[in-house]
């Protein structure tokens, strides 16, 4: 019996994006078991805490029944060997995130022969989505919620405590 395929999929997801959840359901047609793993990232300064963004992607994904969230604030690939995954998923969304994604991947091999980087691309519709796009709009008061699952809006728009800097 072949072990399953545990694919890790690491970010910020600041908040996470219809972008972000495009490549989570491709991964989950590829793989037996995507982890979307949150990064703590506070040298980031996120807008959001680690507990309301581990919260949005666990009500994004509720859907995918194969997908499941995790917090981390360590190495990825010390992440990815601890939860028995070889497989490192990042999104591309243009030429721009080519070479720092290509860099990345080689980075991580280069700390463990047996990590793969696979690379997905959102659908196009989504392809012009970036976290740091929707923080921009909601500091506004701009629309979202084409950018955003509906259930990530929904939080984001009951959050009266959170300060949009």
């Amino acid at each position: 019996m072949t072990s399953p395929k545990i694919a890790l999929y690491p970010g910020t997801f600041d908040p996470i994006t219809n972008g972000h959840l495009d490549i989570i359901k491709r991964a989950a047609n590829l793989f037996d078991e995507v982890i979307v793993a949150v990064a703590d990232s506070r040298d980031k300064r996120p807008m959001f805490t680690l507990d309301e963004r581990i919260k949005m992607v666990e009500v994004a994904i509720e859907g995918i029944p194969t997908a499941r969230v995790v917090g981390f604030d360590n190495l990825t690939v010390d992440l990815a060997n601890s939860l028995d995954s070889k497989i490192i998923i990042r999104g591309l969304r243009a030429v721009s995130d080519f070479e720092y994604e290509l860099q990345l991947g080689y980075l991580n091999n280069s700390l463990d022969k047996e990590i793969e980087t696979v690379y997905l691309m959102p659908n196009l519709k989504n392809a012009f989505i970036s976290s740091s796009i929707v923080r921009n709009l909601l500091k506004f008061n701009g629309k979202t919620d084409h950018l955003l699952p509906a259930e990530v809006q929904k939080i984001i728009g009951s959050m009266k405590s959170c300060t949009l800097q």
